[in-house]
Formats: structure tokens, C-alpha cells, sequence
């Protein structure tokens, strides 16, 4: 089986930076064309791809993040992190790591059959 976890600090502040983990199970995030992406969803509003990495380290970003997002990976922990710069009240969301799909040009395109964590809180309060 494979499952995708997400980790992070919860609550930032303002200005500062986070990152974010997301641990895979039942799958190398090596194996040929596996994409691990990272999405959003702000309090009622809709999904948002941020970014992601590809089982070669090639990394993909969304124009409106790639000055503060930065995707990596340790192959040898098989996971794969988000950082973010710069938090504001807007990084306010429920972050999702996703396994699957594939992204041409700068957006992602799920396959319909992809891996999700179960998201993880992160809230930027003073």
C-alpha cells in the first residue's frame, strides 16, 4: 500500500520561513515517472498546485510561488519537503503532499488515481 504523510510546525509567524515534509510509504519517490507534487487549500477555497519534484529531482514550480517555494528531496529517507519564504496571513491552508500524475509546462495534471496525504494545518499568525 502506498501512503503519503505530511509534517510541519502548525503555526508560523508572519515573515518567517517553513517547511514542510512528506514521508512516502509502499513506493520509491525514485521509480520512473513518479511526480511528487505539493497543493494548498485555503479555508473555503479551491486546491492550488504549488510545486513539484520528479523521480529525477527535476523541480517544477507555479509562476505565483516560484520567488518564495523551494521543493526538495532525500531519496535516501524517501520523502520529499516544501519551503516557503516569507509567510504571510495569505499561506493560511491545509497543505497536501500528492504522488502520481504529471506536469507539463508549469501545471499538473493528476492522473485521477494518485496518492494524497491527509494534509497537514499550517496557520500564519502574529
Amino acid at each position: 500500500q502506498v501512503q503519503l504523510q505530511e509534517s510541519g510546525p502548525g503555526l508560523v509567524k508572519p515573515s518567517q520561513a517553513f517547511t514542510l515534509t512528506c514521508t512516502v510509504s509502499g513506493a520509491s519517490i525514485t521509480t520512473n515517472y513518479y511526480v511528487g507534487s505539493w497543493i494548498r487549500q485555503p479555508p473555503g477555497k479551491g486546491l492550488e498546485w504549488m510545486g513539484a519534484i520528479s523521480y529525477s529531482g527535476t523541480t517544477y514550480y507555479s509562476p505565483s510561488l516560484e520567488s518564495r517555494a523551494s521543493i526538495s528531496r532525500d531519496t535516501s529517507k524517501n520523502r520529499f519537503t516544501l519551503s516557503l519564504n516569507s509567510a504571510t496571513p495569505e499561506d493560511t491552508a491545509t497543505y497536501y503532499c500528492a504522488l502520481g500524475g504529471d506536469v507539463v509546462g508549469t501545471k499538473w495534471i493528476p492522473s485521477g488515481e494518485d496518492y494524497w496525504g491527509k494534509g497537514t494545518q499550517v496557520t500564519v499568525s502574529s
